[in-house]
């Protein structure tokens, strides 16, 4: 089904009890809507075992954790510590931490950070990789009401003191392996260090009195970074929201459950790692968390720790399935039964090979860092259409539209955009996205189908212009990925003297094949335009990409 707005304009499938022309995709929620939602989350919570009986006691002091903390990642820490105090929460490089020695190391830890001679909530700047540290880091700043600002480990030094002066930092919590960033750190700026049992964090940790901690009289606001694939990074402002909305969102789609023994190798810095972070507390999950990613050590991991849900970026399930086959076939991954992506495209050929490895249990998201996900495929989907994005979970909206602001025909390339409760509170340096009829503007084109099904072509400042002829450098990159000598590729659009644009492609062979550019050339006039083949064809060891796997475009030798 589709919904329609007002005016008539026909949009993606969405909720249909929430108002499609609204402003703010929060507050205008209509009292059906709301009752609705609310039993649609009681059957999601029900599968997943969060309305599962328990003792009295601890089902009475979890209910009155939620009440006095409410839904942020504080709050819902300290409601699993209440339910289930001895369960393990985190596994690490450093070993186990259960979700009653969390809530009360966040507790010092945040009673720390109210000391640190800045303000009583002070701003902070968080780089550090998937640990302890960092999870109890983000856990008592939400505590505390500070203001978080997550900084992307794969920024320079010049970037991140740069971002540490708009958003007026106030503390930062790095990893003692960023050396030069830490000696760069302005000196107004108290610098605590990082990683590993011996860490300044740690000892913070272990030395700082127990007390009671309140709940702050304000919820801090947390700041992502955006990509900046193509320009400078942005401080998205993803200004915390209470409700258990986005969990429903994602139990729409995502058979997750209570005590989940979830793996996120997507960073925490990310807004994919940081909302699965969220998602793994609020399910009182085991989370396990690896400092580096190594596809080998994925494998290792997930045969060890019985892991049941993998939390990823699509490179590095690329990365897992380049393992030779005689070293897969050593660990056992069968306890696996959700492999959840985002944060880049994720191939058809990749989610094709994957699903045939492992079995259906690939979930691909899409989404932005200021719309969070807004389309969730499941395995079904994947199997029917590799390519597709999938489809709007319930309280979202996505439409497909013209330059002109009208919603386009199943089938037609345009603009999307989106809307649910997930959307941003807007950039901390005023800039603002494109907004129509209360969809925003995710920067990219693609199509539905006719099932409401969203296919993403690519960006919409990376088409082609060639000779006038419009070229989505996704339509050549899905044609190259099917040859099987190529391990991935990135089209990009080039200055051309006669054309205004030419499409260059970089291509990355896999271990042991050949390939030239007549083939290559050959091969996309076969299954596309002729104003779609790359005159310059390019080979490399591999394509430069940021953290979570984005293609870094503006890195290539063009």
């Amino acid at each position: 089904m589709s919904g329609r707005s007002e005016s008539g304009r026909r949009t993606a499938p969405a909720d249909q009890n929430e108002p499609a022309d609204r402003k703010d995709p929060v507050s205008r929620v209509t009292p059906v809507g709301r009752v609705v939602s609310v039993a649609r989350a009681g059957g999601m919570f029900a599968r997943s075992g969060l309305w599962r009986p328990g003792p009295p006691l601890k089902v009475a002091r979890q209910l009155g954790a939620l009440h006095r903390w409410g839904t942020l990642l504080g709050g819902t820490l300290a409601s699993a510590a209440a339910r289930d105090p001895g369960a393990v929460a985190i596994v690490d490089d450093a070993g186990e931490l259960t979700y009653g020695e969390v809530d009360a190391r966040t507790d010092r830890l945040a009673a720390a950070l109210g000391d640190s001679g800045a303000a009583a909530a002070p701003r902070v700047a968080v780089l550090c990789r998937n640990h302890r540290g960092m999870v109890e880091a983000l856990v008592a700043c939400s505590k505390r009401g500070s203001d978080l600002v997550l900084l992307n480990t794969g920024m320079s030094t010049e970037q991140l003191v740069t971002v540490l002066r708009q958003q007026e930092v106030e503390v930062v919590i790095a990893d003692a392996e960023f050396t030069g960033f830490i000696a760069a750190v302005p000196k107004t700026v108290r610098v605590i260090t990082a990683g590993g049992t011996a860490s300044e964090l740690e000892n913070l940790i272990v030395t700082s009195p127990a007390a009671p901690i309140e709940p702050p009289a304000r919820a801090g606001r947390t700041i992502v970074l955006s990509s900046g694939t193509t320009g400078r990074p942005k401080g998205a402002d993803r200004h915390s929201r209470p409700g258990l909305s986005p969990l429903t969102s994602i139990l729409s789609r995502i058979p997750y459950r209570v005590h989940e023994r979830m793996f996120i190798e997507a960073p925490l810095f990310h807004t994919w790692g940081y909302a699965m972070l969220q998602v793994a507390i609020s399910l009182r999950a085991t989370i396990i968390l690896r400092t580096r990613f190594d596809p080998e050590q994925t494998l290792r991991t997930i045969d060890l720790t019985r892991t049941s849900a993998l939390v990823a970026v699509p490179v590095m399930l690329q990365r897992v399935l380049d393992v030779p086959e005689a070293v897969r076939r050593k660990y056992d991954t069968s306890s696996m039964r959700i492999a959840a992506v985002s944060g880049s495209a994720l191939p058809a050929t990749l989610a094709t090979a994957f699903m045939d490895e492992f079995g259906d249990v690939l979930y691909n998201l899409y989404g932005s860092t200021e719309a969070s996900w807004v389309t969730i495929a499941t395995p079904a989907d994947l199997r029917a259409c590799p390519d597709t994005a999938g489809t709007p979970p319930p309280g979202t909206r996505v439409a497909v539209l013209d330059e002109a602001g009208d919603p386009v025909p199943p089938g037609t390339t345009g603009r999307i955009f989106a809307a649910n409760e997930l959307l941003f509170a807007g950039y901390t340096s005023g800039d603002a996205k494109e907004m129509r009829d209360g969809l925003m503007s995710l920067g990219d084109v693609g199509h539905l189908d006719d099932r409401g099904r969203l296919f993403v072509h690519g960006r919409d400042d990376d088409m082609i212009v060639s000779g006038g002829e419009n070229v989505f450098p996704g339509a050549i990159e899905e044609v190259l990925e099917k040859l099987p000598q190529v391990r991935e590729v990135a089209v990009v659009g080039v200055p051309d003297e006669e054309f205004g644009q030419r499409a260059a492609a970089f291509v990355v062979l896999r271990e042991g094949e050949t390939l030239d550019a007549d083939t290559v050339r050959t091969h996309v006039r076969d299954h596309l335009a002729r104003f779609a083949v790359p005159r310059d064809v390019h080979f490399l060891e591999a394509l430069p990409r940021n953290p979570t796997g984005k293609v870094l475009r503006r890195a290539l030798p063009t």
